[in-house]
C-alpha cells in the first residue's frame, strides 16, 4: 500500500491505495480507479494522491492538471459507453480528500434521473448492465490512451 508521508492522515481512506481498487492509470500526482459497482459499470474516480481536503488547498497548476484528467476520463467514458449523461461529483463529505467521481448515466439505470446515491427509481435490466460491463475492457484502453500519452504514468 502507498501511504501518505503524514501519519496523521492515515485515517483517510484515499491516502492509502486500497489493494482491491482497480487502478487504470496513475502518476505520482493522481490515480484513475475503475469503481467496482455492479449497478453503475464504467463509474470511475480520479483521486489526488497527496492529501488535500479542498480543491483550493492545491495550487492552480495542480488543479488544472487534475481537471484535465477528469475531462479525459469523461471523454473516454462518453466515447466508449455512450451514456445519456455524465455525472461529475466532488463531494468529500464522507471522505474529505480531493477526488472526483465520473459516472456514466443512462435513462434506464436504477436511479436516473436521481443521483446514484439517491433513491432508486427502477431495477436496471440484467441485459443492459451486462452490455455495459462488456464495454469495460474498451473503456480501460480508452482511458489509458487518452491520458497515458500526456503523462509519465506508473502503470
Amino acid at each position: 500500500m502507498v501511504q501518505s508521508s503524514d501519519h496523521r492522515l492515515s485515517a483517510c481512506a484515499l491516502c492509502c491505495v486500497d489493494d482491491t481498487e482497480e487502478i487504470i492509470v496513475s502518476t505520482p500526482d493522481w490515480r484513475v480507479v475503475l469503481v467496482d459497482d455492479a449497478a453503475f459499470p464504467g463509474f470511475c474516480r480520479v483521486i489526488r494522491q497527496a492529501h488535500a481536503q479542498e480543491m483550493t488547498d492545491i495550487s492552480p497548476p495542480e488543479r488544472t492538471a487534475l481537471m484535465d484528467v477528469v475531462w479525459a476520463v469523461e471523454a473516454a467514458i462518453r466515447s466508449v459507453m455512450q451514456p445519456d449523461k455524465i455525472n461529475l461529483a466532488s463531494l468529500g463529505n464522507m471522505v474529505p480528500h480531493v477526488h472526483w467521481h465520473v459516472i456514466p448515466r443512462f435513462r434506464d439505470d436504477s436511479h436516473f434521473p436521481n443521483p446514484i446515491w439517491g433513491q432508486a427509481e427502477r431495477v436496471a435490466t440484467v441485459a443492459a448492465l451486462a452490455q455495459r460491463r462488456a464495454l469495460l475492457p474498451a473503456l480501460r484502453m480508452a482511458i489509458v490512451a487518452g491520458i497515458g500519452h500526456r503523462y509519465d504514468v506508473l502503470n
